[in-house]
């Protein structure tokens, strides 16, 4: 039976920065467009977390039954590793999505903006599918495109709509937010390629190779960074947010470096901490450049 650390690890802490980032954004661009309730915002972060580790929790079961995960390196892997009955773990992701509906549900009646009913429906579906049932999109080299759309701007401007009508700022923040989440995962695949191969899982990174994965992982940091030039031209005060590029540097690095397998474990971590750095400091700067 899996211990109380092991469930915590297998929840892949690591990745909540990608939870965490959308929300920070969502608010200070709302903030800056001239409105913020702080109950929205709690909400929404849970939300976003809730759906994050349920993300994690149903990828192990996934990965974890179909012999994927039988030898990996990285964070715990609960099925995988036989840490923990596949059965548990399957309840514990759909527990962290039930919750996230509800808190969810919660957010759209406070908020009234009710096109997020089928939009949240909708993610908690593609969270399942990522690599559940029959044909996962995420086996399918698809699962850069759900990062994108869902941690970047979904999350995003979710957040936003239940505070403020969308801005050109929430719209530049969230496909900055999305490609630095997109930069975690492909970090993630990059370290995967050889037992992703093995197993048929054709993830994005499987099917672009070292070499054109790596220059993914380097196109998207430099997106955010374009990003952050354009709301730059709404309020310089964006450019707070470029004070977090030498968190990337590390990371950018070894990625670009040639680094592979177990060395790309803090590249992976270093994404993360970049993108919450970046993400505070963008949404400081749109939050002091309130109109």
């Amino acid at each position: 039976m899996a211990t109380l650390n092991e469930w915590i690890e297998g929840a892949r802490p690591r990745t909540l920065p990608a939870a965490v980032s959308p929300v920070l954004i969502g608010t200070g661009a709302a903030y800056q467009a001239g409105d913020l309730v702080v109950a929205y915002a709690v909400l929404a972060l849970a939300v976003s977390l809730l759906l994050q580790v349920g993300v994690n929790y149903a990828n192990d079961y996934s990965d974890g039954i179909r012999g994927t995960d039988e030898v990996r390196v990285g964070p715990v892997r609960l099925v995988g590793q036989r840490l923990a009955a596949p059965r548990s773990v399957k309840i514990a992701a759909f527990t962290c999505f039930f919750f996230a509906g509800l808190l969810g549900l919660a957010l759209v009646a406070l908020a009234g903006v009710w096109l997020m009913i089928p939009i949240g429906a909708v993610c908690i579906a593609a969270a399942w599918f990522y690599t559940g049932g029959s044909r996962p999109y995420g086996y399918l080299g698809l699962g850069e495109v759900f990062v994108f759309v869902f941690f970047g701007l979904v999350a995003t401007l979710g957040t936003m709509a239940t505070m403020t009508p969308l801005t050109a700022l929430g719209w530049y923040g969230a496909v900055g937010v999305g490609a630095l989440s997109s930069a975690i995962l492909v970090a993630n695949n990059l370290r995967d390629i050889p037992t992703d191969r093995e197993h048929g899982k054709r993830t994005l990174a499987v099917r672009l190779g070292e070499r054109g994965t790596r220059a993914l992982y380097v196109g998207l940091l430099a997106l955010a960074a374009a990003m952050v030039v354009l709301s730059a031209l709404v309020t310089p005060w964006a450019l707070l947010a470029l004070l977090a590029l030498p968190l990337a540097l590390r990371p950018l690095q070894a990625v670009t470096g040639g680094a592979t397998g177990r060395d790309l474990v803090p590249a992976l971590a270093g994404t993360g901490v970049f993108q919450l750095a970046w993400s505070v400091l963008l949404a400081l700067g749109l939050s002091l450049g309130r109109s």
